[in-house]
């Protein structure tokens, strides 16, 4: 087999932050084009490698192409069984996994449709699944869906929803020696900040898969000069709410918790994915796996698929804490959990 490790490092040295994705994206389509049992087909930068055997149920196996920003890390480093760089986590290290499979797999007992796209660290608008669902949703369509995004090898099912909220408090301008004849907007938010450090999230049960809810401030914007009373204050804030509530019920939610404003806007949300660990793919790929499955705390584009009727799970290599930060990395051990589950998974079928 393919040494995986070094096949991610590969990977790693390829620049692909986000919009910037077409060096690797040229690099994948060569290496798929040369496989015979593959139907390749390049949107943007977005390519998408499907079997076409005929089989009863097809499943899509996903993975993002693109990286944060580089912190000092933009070379892979190999020390041991253990690969330093970014995007070594999130998500190099699952794309890699991916494209060994579609390589090797030559007879899967389900058609597969290996999906590697671009811009999901970015605004949504970007997003490459949701530029195929609006522009090819043809290749997407399939009976389940896995999305290569870091784990740490274990099954994450659903996600949680995601809400950015812009809550406005008004005051009225005055000179800072005569405080008293303006209202400071900027002090007015105290109320608010203090509802949100006493909020206690729900932890919601689905399943058997445990989602923790989050609400927090995660901007401030106000003033005027260094002598005037600010007459308006604009806070953000971040609302991570279990699968079992709508958008339109998270909103109501947080309206709740902050209380009486003068400006309230959801500026954007996005519905979170249920496990759906009952359909028949995903439940063996639960059983290959061999862990206990767990809620996805963060939004990841399975709901996208959800939204369009494809159950999804996600389940990777590396370790989601250390995605994003300067000390990202990821383990041979993780790499040949994920690709032999997934592989499992492939030639048994459901």
């Amino acid at each position: 087999m393919t040494d995986l490790l070094a096949l991610t490092a590969e990977l790693v040295e390829i620049p692909s932050v986000s919009h910037h994705e077409a060096a690797i994206t040229d690099h994948l389509e060569a290496q798929l084009r040369g496989v015979p049992w593959l139907d390749v087909t390049r949107v943007h930068n977005n390519v998408v490698a499907r079997t076409g055997l005929g089989r009863a149920a097809r499943i899509v196996l996903a993975g993002h192409t693109d990286t944060v920003p580089a912190n000092g890390n933009e070379r892979a480093r190999v020390e041991g069984d253990v690969l330093w760089g970014l995007g070594s986590c999130d998500m190099k290290s699952g794309v890699a996994v991916l494209l060994e499979l579609a390589r090797t797999v030559a007879e899967p007992a389900v058609d597969v449709s290996y999906v590697f796209y671009e811009c999901e660290e970015v605004e949504a608008r970007h997003n490459g699944i949701g530029r195929l669902l609006v522009d090819a949703p043809e290749l997407l369509a399939a009976d389940a869906a896995v999305l290569a995004e870091p784990t740490a090898a274990a099954i994450e099912a659903g996600c949680q929803g995601t809400m950015r909220v812009e809550v406005v408090l008004e005051g009225r301008r005055a000179h800072t020696a005569r405080a008293w004849l303006g209202r400071n907007a900027i002090h007015r938010l105290g109320e608010v900040l203090r509802r949100l450090e006493g909020y206690e999230g729900r932890r919601v049960v689905i399943d058997g898969c445990e989602y923790r809810e989050g609400l927090q401030a995660v901007r401030v914007e106000g003033g005027v000069a260094g002598n005037v009373v600010p007459d308006r204050a604009v806070l953000t804030v971040n609302h991570r709410f279990a699968p079992d509530r709508s958008a339109a019920e998270a909103g109501a939610h947080v309206r709740g918790v902050i209380g009486e404003v003068d400006g309230f806007e959801v500026v954007d949300v996005f519905a979170g994915a249920p496990p759906a660990l009952d359909h028949p793919l995903l439940a063996r790929l639960v059983a290959e796996a061999d862990g206990r499955p767990r809620g996805k705390l963060g939004w990841t584009d399975v709901a996208r698929f959800a939204a369009h009727g494809v159950p999804a799970v996600n389940f990777g290599p590396g370790d989601p804490e250390v995605a994003h930060t300067a000390e990202e990395h990821v383990t041979r051990r993780d790499l040949e959990r994920v690709h032999a589950g997934l592989r499992r998974l492939l030639e048994r079928g459901a």
